[in-house]
């Protein structure tokens, strides 16, 4: 039993049979629009073959078409020409190639590339990429310059020029790219990633001159638009002049009117910051001189009050008090050692008189017991008959025995 044909190697297809099914399966597809930029265009005597590019992104497709279709287009189509055609997928089998045959070409016109642009601008509005809190403020003096402009451009001329007029120790790293056509956005979008990634590089200009609307298609579109977005490090947009209005302008970080305006953006002005310091110092010293003599002043505002002129005078009315209180203590002290004085010679005077010497004086005298407790006779019975006694008188002490109650004898 033989295996169907092309599924395995013993019964293989041949290029026709393969190229015929492809053909015939590519030719089952409807016609289509598809809308690119034209990046090659080669007329031949009654044919026209083309490259359709897709602007976003790296890929492209062949287009063949009657030349007289390209004569009757309603615009010129050259090189960048952004156009919409109608055509069907084909598959030339000699060759193996795949094609658009078109049968009708229509440019994009400025209303509906202003619409486009208007649209996508929404979106993005809608995704908040125009949202003031994410805009990134510009350093005050930047390291290095990151410049995405095209070559030999009056663009970078003008942002070289007046940033070194203005800062001559300012540092450019330079990207030229294409600044309009089929491969400017792609451009862009590495130079703006390279730059981007360099840690030298502080702030980062796109820069290009005026042009028509198609002309700045690119700087409208929505893959340029979300890098910039995505970047870390600031993105000051100078694209054409005043009145033209890209969308990468709403998502920069800073819209410059143009090129030269964005030069004066990114670096300070040299002379004028010498002369604003010039005017600080001049400020700063007045302000200085000012608050010195202020102080002074006020110093000798403080020093002309009765407390600073005359600063004994407290201590001199202090001191009056203090003298007053010591003689009014040592006037009462006085009284009173001569009230105790008197009263201690009082005193003096009455034990004098009522103490046992004066008794003694008197021819009173004190009887007391020899038996070692030398007590005080008080009574009779205290001294029996034989007892030894001591009696003391006022000019000395005498001896004498006891002989017994004497009651009644004579």
């Amino acid at each position: 039993m033989t295996s169907a044909q092309g599924s395995s190697a013993e019964n293989p297809f041949p290029v026709r049979a393969v190229a015929t099914r492809v053909a015939a399966w590519i030719d089952k597809l409807g016609t289509v629009w598809v809308e690119g930029q034209l990046t090659q265009i080669n007329l031949r005597s009654s044919t026209a073959y083309m490259v359709l590019r897709d602007p976003a992104a790296n890929m492209s497709l062949d287009i063949i078409c009657p030349r007289d279709l390209v004569a009757a287009a309603p615009v010129k189509l050259t090189e960048g020409t952004q156009v919409i055609v109608r055509g069907k997928p084909s598959f030339y089998t000699v060759r193996g190639s795949f094609s658009l045959r078109v049968n009708a070409i229509r440019a994009v016109g400025l209303g509906e590339l202003l619409a486009r642009i208007e649209r996508l601008r929404r979106l993005l509005e809608a995704e908040g990429l125009f949202d003031p809190r994410l805009k990134r403020p510009l350093p005050f003096l930047p390291s290095t310059i990151g410049l995405i402009t095209g070559r030999a451009s009056a663009a970078e001329h003008d942002v070289t020029t007046v940033a070194g007029q203005r800062w001559p120790a300012v540092r450019f790293a330079i990207r030229n790219t294409a600044v309009q056509g089929a491969n400017a956005v792609t451009q862009i979008v590495a130079a703006l990633a390279e730059l981007d990634a360099d840690p030298e590089v502080d702030v980062i200009v796109i820069a290009r001159g005026g042009g028509s609307v198609e002309d700045l298609l690119p700087f409208s579109d929505e893959t340029l638009c979300r890098a910039i977005a995505a970047c870390t490090t600031p993105v000051v947009s100078a694209i054409g002049h005043e009145p033209d209005n890209p969308v990468c302008d709403l998502v920069a970080d800073v819209r410059a009117a143009t090129p030269t305006d964005a030069a004066k953006r990114v670096v300070p002005d040299a002379t004028a910051e010498l002369a604003l310091v010039g005017e600080l110092r001049h400020r700063s010293a007045q302000a200085l001189r000012n608050w010195v003599v202020r102080e002074q002043r006020t110093l000798a505002h403080l020093r002309s009050r009765p407390v600073l002129a005359d600063p004994l005078r407290a201590v001199a009315e202090r001191a009056e008090v203090v003298h007053r209180a010591r003689a009014a203590v040592r006037r009462d002290i006085n009284r009173l050692v001569a009230a105790e004085s008197d009263r201690i010679g009082h005193l003096a005077a009455r034990l004098a008189t009522l103490g046992p010497a004066a008794t003694l004086a008197r021819g009173y005298a004190v009887v007391q017991t020899i038996d070692g407790s030398a007590a005080v006779l008080r009574s009779v019975a205290d001294a029996p008959a034989g007892a030894r006694l001591r009696i003391r008188l006022s000019d000395g002490a005498v001896g004498a025995t006891s002989s017994g109650p004497t009651d009644g004898v004579p």
